[in-house]
């Protein structure tokens, strides 16, 4: 009955780890889906956790740098614009967006053909790519494969998204988005920071799983200026 139980543990979770929102915290707590974890699955998903706060505060802080584009989100304030990407079941596909996701939806960002909400549509780009990375779970188990190439993709693209958004201007020659503030006695390059912090994350667990599955992973050469996002799988 004991292996019974076991087993059940094992295969249920597996069956329901896809999910359409974003990856929350998680709890400390002793579930029976624990039986169908290892010590990186949990690290896995950890590192998945931190990622996305990450990208959530770096969606408040583009609103709060850009209310011309929270006006348009139609929200009544920023922490509305943000739950409206993080905490709802969406799949990541905004009729605003024209359901684009991924490098596509980042594109659109910077169009200047798009009169929509461009840090709707940076961060879903952005956050979608990520959880495409994670093959769209947001929970892992024995039997689940994250491809650490993926991963290290991912990164590259953020890195490309980032260049994007330092220097895409409009006809005017007005950056399309606004983000670090270099000007001042005191610079504020939070912005950075949150990039930074995203761009490490991929690239640690990148090799913490090439490690653990024995995979090498093909690094890319690509001059941000002309690069191309790269596939995610």
């Amino acid at each position: 009955m004991r292996l019974i139980f076991l087993l059940c543990a094992a295969l249920l979770p597996a069956c329901t780890s896809h999910r359409t929102a974003p990856p929350k915290p998680g709890s400390d707590g002793f579930s029976t889906s624990h039986f169908a974890k290892t010590d990186l699955d949990r690290v896995t998903e950890t590192h998945q956790q931190e990622l996305f706060a990450s990208l959530r505060v770096l969606a408040e802080r583009l609103y709060r740098r850009n209310p011309r584009e929270l006006k348009k989100s139609g929200q009544r304030g920023v922490e509305a614009a943000v739950s409206r990407i993080f905490d709802r079941h969406h799949g990541w596909q905004f009729e605003d967006l024209q359901l684009q996701r991924g490098a596509q939806a980042i594109q659109l960002a910077f169009r200047a053909d798009f009169a929509g909400d461009r840090v709707l549509a940076f961060v879903v780009g952005l956050a979608s790519m990520v959880q495409s990375a994670f093959n769209d779970k947001t929970e892992f188990f024995v039997l689940d494969d994250v491809d650490p190439q993926g991963l290290y993709n991912a990164a590259r693209n953020v890195e490309i998204a980032v260049w994007k958004l330092s220097n895409t201007r409009n006809a005017a020659g007005e950056l399309m988005l606004l983000s670090n503030e270099g000007s001042g006695p005191v610079p504020n390059l939070a912005f950075e920071r949150d990039f930074g912090k995203i761009i490490a994350g991929l690239d640690v667990l990148s090799k913490v799983l090439a490690g653990r599955y024995n995979r090498t992973v093909v690094k890319v050469v690509q001059s941000v200026a002309t690069a191309v996002f790269l596939p995610i799988r």
